[in-house]
């Protein structure tokens, strides 16, 4: 009884440690967002105020003209560069609780998979590329990993995007860079198998790029058709697990819709 109860403890103070770290990690994310990321607004088109009747005449005209909102790059990559030097990039999803630095090992491209951005080794990991891409995201298909976390941190939101309406009212992510924003508009939400996606076909090539489209479009929850995406297009692939499918991923993929550079 004395071995069965020690045990017992044993397991409770590891599921505590656990837990505690956990939360840790994420509270570090939290810390580095700048608070001006969590206000990022639109400074394509600046409103009247609401209700007015200016207010909308304008909103009629952008969706007459079909806008694509634009957010203020105020991330503060000097502070970053600071806590880590592997940060390169800040990825943000409105209406998601995806909102993280990006990273990439030099020399280990599954380093970030079991570090946080502050080194903390253990989940929830970090959101990452390896270093088959380039960081200015001037490959064709650039592929960033997270973790599915069950309380929605990381990449667990995305899962989100199964569902048609939530998929449709939040087509954009954003890539704020040093130097520049990208704005990528999703054209789907799809389950995967396990490949390793920089090998599954060559983008590079015409034919590798319709395949890889053709597949994420196999086995995709949400699609939109309005989307266009030729040969040539730049995509970005948001990978994350499946929960009790070890073969399968989850996938959020989208196309360069937009990119500007960041004002002094």
């Amino acid at each position: 009884m004395v071995f069965f109860i020690s045990v017992l403890f044993c397991a409770l103070a590891y599921i505590n440690f656990y837990y505690a770290q956990r939360i840790e990690a994420q509270m570090q994310y939290e810390e580095m967002k700048p608070v001006e990321t969590l206000k990022a607004r639109n400074v394509q088109e600046v409103l009247p105020e609401a209700g007015s009747e200016e207010a909308a005449m304008e909103e009629a005209r952008q969706a007459e003209d079909n806008l694509i909102p634009r957010r203020e790059n105020m991330v503060d990559f000097e502070a970053l560069g600071g806590i880590n030097e592997d940060i390169y990039a800040w990825l943000q999803i409105p209406g998601t609780m995806v909102d993280y630095p990006v990273l990439q090992h030099p020399s280990d491209d599954a380093y970030y998979l079991n570090h946080t951005a502050e080194h903390t080794a253990g989940l929830p990991g970090s959101i990452y590329s390896e270093s088959v891409h380039p960081k200015d995201f001037s490959a064709v298909n650039t592929v960033l990993y997270g973790h599915n976390m069950k309380n929605g941190t990381m990449f667990g939101s995305l899962h989100e995007y199964e569902e048609q309406e939530f998929f449709d009212e939040n087509p954009y992510i954003y890539i704020f860079c040093p130097d520049r924003t990208f704005v990528y508009e999703i054209f789907a939400a799809s389950k995967f198998s396990d490949a390793y996606l920089p090998d599954y076909c060559d983008c590079e090539q015409e034919d590798g790029f319709d395949a890889y489209i053709r597949a994420i479009k196999e086995g995709a929850y949400c699609w939109n058709d309005e989307v266009e995406v030729p040969f040539g297009s730049r995509v970005l692939t948001l990978s994350t697990c499946v929960a009790g499918e070890g073969e399968s991923r989850f996938l959020v993929t989208a196309v360069l819709a937009d990119e500007y550079e960041k004002e002094p």
